[in-house]
């Protein structure tokens, strides 16, 4: 789908201005400095327009071959900053990452929903095909896009600029903000689709808030439970794959990419940027940290938390978790110990 995006992007600014709104310092070649920049995008796909940050380590090696026009980086890592790329040097690239996103997209502090003002429930500029259902009190965003065959219900908010496909539903009072959804798909009541991320540059200064700026997508025949939030992406894309099936009071964080056919029982949480691979099931109140990627057909037991990388197809169990089988061999040991200990020892009399 061709989308305009959801947020308006100020600039460009020079490598300079860059520096002075992030207090970095420059490095580096002195003519790069007037080097015009147009946005901010992640190591991996950033271009000469635009600046980039360095700030978990996990990331190094895509350091050595972005193609960014500047990067914001610790001092430690500022010599492998490749050339070519203007190395602004700060102590809390994270923070400063935080203060750049302000400085280009300035207003994506406050999600638009609706035209302020407006006495119009559904805007004009909203474009809903013929077939679509609005009921009564849902609220369609301007420029919002709603399928033949998608039904509104009642109370629900479809956010500035939001697209829907064909023959979906969204749920009672849920709200859908900066997300591009696909046919079929299913959201049910009280879901919050596309809020912020929990984002923060976190110092002995205080917490300063990281602009998201990313979206949420839902492929095809996706299921959303209710009262489940998913959150947008902070620079890419939150992603849900075609055909998964989430259940309620499910937490998903930002620039999360879930495969196709998933299935996430209620009550999960999975941590910002973690990737699940096709078909990964993961059992009631189970939870993932950020960054780790689960693999294709992987298993993770009800309350079980990995701490890393999940090979395709294991079946994992336990906190932290490690394999199933292993799992079950320590508490079936552990059971014995607490047998033998008690086993004859407590006559039940008191002899004070």
């Amino acid at each position: 789908m061709n989308h305009p995006g959801f947020f308006d992007v100020a600039g460009p600014f020079s490598v300079a201005e860059v520096a002075a709104a992030t207090q970095s310092e420059i490095a580096g070649d002195a003519a790069l400095h007037g080097r015009m920049l147009e946005g901010v995008q992640p190591l991996g796909e950033a271009q000469v327009r635009h600046v980039t940050f360095l700030d978990n380590k996990k990331y190094l090696p895509q350091l050595g071959s972005t193609a960014a026009g500047a990067c914001l980086v610790n001092p430690k890592f500022a010599d492998r900053v490749p050339a070519g790329t203007v190395a602004l040097v700060n102590k809390n690239p994270y923070r400063a990452f935080a203060q750049s996103l302000a400085l280009f997209y300035p207003g994506a502090m406050h999600s638009r929903t609706a035209t302020a003002g407006s006495e119009h429930r559904i805007d004009p500029s909203a474009m809903i095909e013929e077939g679509a259902l609005i009921e009564p009190g849902a609220i369609i965003g301007a420029e919002a896009r709603i399928g033949r065959g998608t039904r509104i219900a009642a109370g629900a908010v479809i956010g500035y600029r939001v697209a829907i496909g064909r023959d979906s539903y969204v749920g009672p009072n849920a709200s859908v903000m900066h997300a591009l959804i696909g046919d079929r798909v299913i959201i049910h009541a009280g879901a919050r689709i596309g809020q912020d991320g929990f984002g923060f540059a976190m110092s002995a200064a205080g917490h300063l808030k990281v602009p998201q700026v990313g979206r949420v997508i839902l492929q095809d025949d996706v299921d959303i439970g209710a009262n489940t939030a998913i959150d947008r992406g902070a620079l890419k894309d939150t992603i849900i794959g075609e055909g998964s099936k989430i259940d309620n009071l499910v937490q998903i964080g930002h620039n999360v990419v879930m495969g196709r056919h998933c299935v996430i029982v209620g009550q999960v949480g999975i941590a910002g940027s973690a990737e699940l691979g096709d078909f990964v099931v993961m059992g009631g109140q189970s939870g993932l940290i950020g960054h780790i990627k689960i693999g294709a057909g992987a298993q993770i037991a009800g309350g079980a938390h990995p701490k890393d990388d999940v090979p395709a197809g294991a079946i994992m169990a336990g906190t932290p978790a490690r394999p199933f089988k292993q799992w079950a061999r320590e508490v079936a040991a552990i059971s014995r110990l607490t047998k033998r200990g008690s086993g004859g020892n407590d006559t039940g009399t008191d002899q004070g």
